[in-house]
């Protein structure tokens, strides 16, 4: 009898395990990090302001971001949308109330008649958008009418005519994207802006 034969095969047990050790690899630092710098060069080579979050600076300072919404209390400034988590980027989220919710026609039919108070204007002519938060809370836009429904409280309280504050709304109007994306737009802090930036000149 062949001794030889009946011994069991000799198994590297490190050839074994090199396949599945060099992929392991290979997907760690080709999906994890070579990926990641390629996307992130990539961003910031083609679009540098979207991938720095499109901020806005003045005089080498943050002031806020074209893409998040932030509140003014001041009665010089145009308003944007409430927003349920409180502006926060970090919390960004809706109410999740649906229509039927009571408390959510409860909260709108006060907000309506906050916002009727504070710009003059019947409860029926607030339009809905103001009363209403967006979906992650953080919308930067409101509607050309959500903007010129506050024209004259913004006109009274800066010591302008409504014309020149209608006619900075009109130059601040953003066409849908691509022409058919969204709706004309006006984005509330850049209007802001432009308004002290109108002020400083006079």
């Amino acid at each position: 009898m062949n001794v030889a034969s009946t011994q069991a095969p000799n198994i590297d047990d490190r050839q074994s395990l090199r396949a599945p050790v060099l992929f392991a690899l290979v997907s760690l630092l080709g999906f994890g990090l070579a990926y990641s710098l390629a996307g992130t060069a990539i961003g910031r080579t083609a679009f540098p302001d979207q991938a720095q979050g499109s901020l806005i600076e003045r005089e080498g300072r943050a002031i806020g971001s074209a893409l998040v919404a932030q509140p003014f209390v001041d009665a010089r400034y145009f308003q944007p949308r409430p927003s349920a988590a409180k502006y926060d980027p970090m919390a960004a989220s809706g109410s999740n109330q649906a229509r039927s919710n009571p408390d959510l026609r409860k909260r709108l039919s006060e907000e309506a008649a906050a916002i009727a108070a504070r710009e003059g204007i019947a409860p029926s002519e607030v339009p809905a958008e103001l009363a209403t938060q967006s979906g992650g809370g953080l919308d930067p836009h409101i509607s050309p009418r959500s903007a010129r429904v506050q024209a004259a409280r913004v006109a009274r309280a800066r010591g302008l005519s409504v014309a020149a504050i209608d006619s900075l709304i009109a130059r601040h109007i953003e066409a849908p994207q691509f022409g058919v994306l969204g709706e004309p737009r006006v984005n509330v802090l850049q209007l802001n802006l432009a308004l002290d930036a109108m002020q400083a000149l006079r």
